[in-house]
């Protein structure tokens, strides 16, 4: 039990107090039992990330990264629930090898969940999922997770989330040197003090810069909220099909991410419309990009190529652009080895989505950094890396006294929200891409 007096100087008990002030040991630990403080220095690397951000914005943007970890379910009310998600939306399931986390958040999820364990599954997948697992490996899930697009993934220990994971950057031109890849690399994950050394990047102001978000959810729409506040214009790109699905979500949560900006609807099917999508990117200086690389691609857009000419592409991913999983943030983060464990080893869910803020605010700051010679930067940022990077191998969890716990809180929210497509004609007309 981490109390009062064992909150001392020193690195083990700041990454205590972090953890504290973040509002998530409220969202860690069982339903009616202690809170817990997570492993790994999370909170901690999320407040340098926000200071790396007050510093390249001159004091323009100052928040406290830990607090946006567990901001969202000041929002919408959810509590931590050991081995169910705080959305409970997610699972932690013993597997036949150790344990697993496995999503159900998307309406076709219980039908591919049915295909998983080749049966019908009805209304409520779970049963049938933990006795399939029972009997399978976590590598047999995620072979059959990939090729099915299901969020799931074998939980590690900080150990292996050490060795498997490293946070990287692709060099956005063949020719970049190896010294030019260093100066901008995000440092190694054995790191307590986390992948991102704010000493390694130069910054850089965004403010009036073009920002062409494609991204869903959390993570990217962090990275965007934080570059809006920076200064920069945010055009938010949606398809007709493919709606943000946060805009189902908690109102006032999508509020606060989207205040301020454009909202942009195209369908890349039309040829007209495919054509105004290629040259809205072509004006950007920043894309977000938070899908598997083959979307994007699908629709003739380049990511290398826009980085070639100067860009700079935030490409947000589950596991890398080299691979095809997919992955939400409670998902990734457990698979990555960021799960509090009891004393017999069941692990349980850290915090809301963690891996989706922290992703986020990784993001910004790369944003928020300037690209080495002559082109732009192509950055591959892999949540299960992001994560990984936080942790030790001798991380822990501990309970901590109620009393020393920060619960979640909300920020002030300021301004409307777009309605979809609201912008489309008047970001077209201004591309001379309307009527």
């Amino acid at each position: 039990m981490v109390s009062v007096s064992g909150i001392d100087s020193g690195e083990t008990s700041q990454r205590v107090r972090d953890w504290a002030e973040s509002g998530v040991p409220a969202l860690t630990g069982y339903t009616g039992g202690p809170s817990l403080i997570p492993p790994g220095s999370a909170a901690t690397i999320a407040r340098r990330h926000t200071a790396y951000i007050a510093a390249a914005t001159g004091d323009r943007v100052r928040l406290d990264g830990a607090r946006l970890l567990s901001e969202r379910a000041a929002y919408t009310g959810f509590t931590r629930g050991g081995t169910l998600s705080a959305g409970r939306h997610c699972r932690l399931l013993p597997t036949a090898d150790g344990w697993a986390a496995v999503s159900c958040a998307r309406p076709d999820d219980p039908l591919l969940l049915g295909a998983l364990v080749c049966r019908d599954v009805g209304n409520d997948p779970w049963p049938h999922v933990a006795d399939w697992l029972r009997t399978h490996t976590g590598a047999e899930l995620v072979e059959r997770a990939e090729l099915l697009g299901l969020a799931a993934a074998p939980v590690t220990t900080p150990a292996e989330a050490v060795d498997r994971h490293t946070a990287r950057t692709e060099p956005a031109a063949a020719g970049t040197s190896t010294s030019d890849r260093h100066s901008t690399h995000i440092a190694k994950t054995s790191s307590v003090a986390g992948f991102f050394a704010p000493e390694t990047l130069v910054p850089r102001p965004v403010d009036g810069l073009r920002v062409v978000d494609f991204s869903a959810l959390w993570a990217g729409p962090l990275c965007a909220h934080l570059l809006g506040l920076a200064g920069a214009r945010i055009i938010k790109v949606e398809t007709p099909t493919r709606p943000d699905g946060a805009r189902r979500g908690d109102p006032g949560f999508y509020r606060l991410l989207h205040a301020g900006h454009e909202s942009v609807v195209l369908d890349p099917n039309d040829p007209g419309q495919r054509a105004a999508l290629a040259d809205l990117v072509a004006s950007a200086d920043i894309v977000i990009e938070a899908s598997r690389p083959r979307a994007l691609a699908g629709f003739g857009l380049d990511a290398r190529a826009f980085a070639d000419s100067g860009g700079t592409w935030l490409s947000i991913t589950a596991h890398g652009r080299a691979s095809n999983r997919v992955g939400f943030g409670d998902d990734v983060a457990a698979g990555a080895g960021l799960v509090a464990r009891t004393a017999d080893g069941t692990p349980l869910f850290v915090g809301d989505a963690i891996a989706d803020p922290l992703t986020g605010l990784t993001a910004a700051a790369l944003a928020m950094s300037a690209p080495t010679g002559s082109s732009g930067r192509l950055w591959d940022i892999a949540m299960s890396s992001v994560v990984a990077a936080t942790l030790d191998t001798g991380a822990t969890a501990d309970p901590i006294e109620e009393s020393l716990i920060i619960a979640p809180s909300r920020r002030a929210v300021t301004g409307a929200a777009p309605d979809s497509g609201r912008d489309t004609v008047s970001v077209l007309t201004e591309l001379g891409r309307w009527p």
